[in-house]
């Protein structure tokens, strides 16, 4: 019978060399506002499950939706002028 902690230090043997790296963390926070417009968006369409949407719903889902969409323009046009700079996107 094979433990469990064998396993575990297996799969857990290279978790000091698995950190992200500056890059990966750099593309994280350029991305940070689309993420937190996702979030708030979601928890706006949470809230409209927990009962009959009504006017203030539709307007709160209405309004993150429109956050979540501007967040992406703003984020495709850094990466675009990246781009054109010559920088990596």
């Amino acid at each position: 019978m094979d433990h469990i902690v064998t396993v575990q230090d297996a799969v857990t043997a290279f978790a000091d060399f698995m950190e992200p790296t500056d890059a990966e963390l750099d593309a994280i926070e350029r991305e940070m506002p689309v993420i937190l417009a996702g979030v708030e968006l979601l928890d706006a369409q949470i809230i409209a499950l927990n009962h009959i949407p009504n006017e203030l719903d539709t307007r709160r889902i209405r309004r993150a939706h429109r956050r979540v969409l501007t967040a992406r323009r703003t984020l495709a046009n850094q990466a675009a002028a990246d781009a054109h700079r010559g920088g990596a996107a």
